[in-house]
Order: structure tokens, then C-alpha cells, then sequence
């Protein structure tokens, strides 16, 4: 039975509805190509990578933020579009919905402590710049909102109710919250070219390949953004009957 949203539709309309699962091949190659070109511009133009304190630490903190806070986040943010998800019980994608969450947030708690250690080891001021501020808020508001998530959603003791109430919230601050990853990985990148295309290298206002190569991953990493968020706001591609009680069942109540 179609759904009461698209019986207002054209005739016709349906043949030009764009396929969602086409869509996320695309998605996640492009998640692919912004994980390879950060790790490629590490390796190539910034040293390599290590876990010793030094500049190659410091490579760890883009390629672990990339793949957490935007690559695999947005793939966080789209579990519940996917088609298999509209039939049959909920919770098991609540689980996975949170678990590659908690997951992204591991990745990003690996990409903070490298960059630490790296000033640390150095003696370079932390929390000074903008991009650190931003980042540092994005990951904060990420570890609430996958906190309030968890005991809302998943944990027994939140109401149906407080449940309904905080669902359109959850919602706002996901894509806030990658909204605030895109912004903190571009002003990362512009900051990172600032400080390293200077005294013996070619300087970034005369656009040297490492320029073009970061600028490049820089766009590629909004496009991937935008992608999910268009694709969040598509009510064609949203779960059915979002206010059954399956959507409110938690993880440890009892299976009827």
C-alpha cells in the first residue's frame, strides 16, 4: 500500500524516484575516495604515519577524524534508510545504529589522542585555534548525543512519551553534528597547508600539488557531507510508520 506521503504524486512520478541503494554505492565509493586521498596526502607529503610523539603521529589525527567523524558517521546517519530496515522489528538496527556510532566515536577519540600527544611531545600549545575549538565541540556534542541516545532508545527506563519528545531532537543534532565534522576537517586541512607550505617549501598561495591534492580532499569531503544530508532529508527514503511500537521498544524489555 503506498505510503500517504506520495499519493500526491504526478502520474509518473515514481519512474524518475532515484534508487536508494544505487545512491549509497555511490556514497560510500566517494567515503572511500576521501579515506584514500587524506591517508594518500600523509603518506606522500607529510611523512608517513607513526605512534611515537612525532610529526607522523600526527598524520594519525586527519585520516582517524576523516574516516570517524564524517565517513563512517555518515554511514551512522543512514542505517535506517536502507530498505531492509522498514520491515520486520527495529532494535536490531538501533543496535547497529549505535554500535558503528560508538565505533566512529572510538576512531575519533584515537584521531584526539594523537594529535595531544603530538603537542605534547613538542611542547605546542593545545586548544588555541579555531579548528581545535570546533573539533573539540563536535566530539563533545557527539559523546552526549550518543549518551542521551543509548538511554533513551535502548535502556528501559525512558518513557514512550520522553521517548517521542527527544526522537525529532536526536534527529536535529545528527545532522548538526555532521554538519560541524565537515566544517572541522576543512578548516583542519586549511590549517595544516597554512603551517607546513612555508620556509623551504613552495609556498600554498602558488598552489604546489600538496595544495591541490588537500584542497581536492577538502571538497570531497563536503560533497560526501551534503550527499548525506541530502539523502537524510528525502521523506521517499525514510522508515515506514515511524510511531509503531516496535520504534519504541528498548533493548532490554521483554520480545513479544
Amino acid at each position: 500500500m503506498p505510503r500517504a506521503g506520495l499519493r500526491c504524486r504526478r502520474p509518473g512520478a515514481e519512474m524518475v524516484e532515484l534508487p536508494f541503494l544505487p545512491f549509497c554505492a555511490l556514497l560510500g565509493a566517494l567515503g572511500v575516495v576521501c579515506v584514500a586521498f587524506v591517508s594518500a596526502w600523509c603518506q606522500q607529503w607529510r611523512g608517513g604515519f607513526a605512534w611515537d610523539g612525532s610529526a607522523q603521529m600526527f598524520n594519525w589525527h586527519p585520516v582517524l577524524m576523516v574516516t570517524g567523524m564524517v565517513v563512517l558517521y555518515g554511514a551512522v546517519a543512514l542505517v535506517y534508510r536502507l530498505p531492509l530496515s522498514w520491515s520486520g522489528p527495529k532494535l536490531p538496527w538501533k543496535v547497529l545504529h549505535s554500535a558503528l556510532a560508538l565505533v566512529a566515536f572510538g576512531l575519533t577519540v584515537l584521531g584526539l589522542v594523537a594529535v595531544f600527544n603530538f603537542h605534547n611531545a613538542r611542547g605546542t600549545p593545545n586548544m588555541y585555534s579555531l579548528h581545535s575549538w570546533l573539533g573539540l565541540a563536535t566530539v563533545l556534542l557527539f559523546s552526549c548525543q550518543w549518551l542521551a541516545g543509548f538511554t533513551s532508545f535502548l535502556l528501559p527506563w525512558a518513557p514512550a512519551w520522553l521517548r517521542a519528545l527527544y526522537k525529532p531532537v536526536h534527529v536535529f543534532f545528527g545532522s548538526t553534528i555532521l554538519m560541524l565534522a565537515m566544517a572541522s576537517c576543512v578548516s583542519g586541512i586549511n590549517e595544516k597547508l597554512f603551517f607546513s607550505l612555508k620556509n623551504g617549501t613552495t609556498a600554498y598561495a602558488y598552489l604546489p600539488p600538496e595544495a591541490v591534492f588537500a584542497n581536492t580532499l577538502g571538497l570531497l569531503i563536503l560533497l560526501f557531507g551534503v550527499l548525506v544530508l541530502w539523502a537524510l532529508a528525502r521523506p521517499g527514503w525514510k522508515r515506514p510508520e515511524p510511531d509503531s511500537v516496535d520504534t519504541r521498544q528498548p533493548l532490554l524489555s521483554a520480545e513479544r
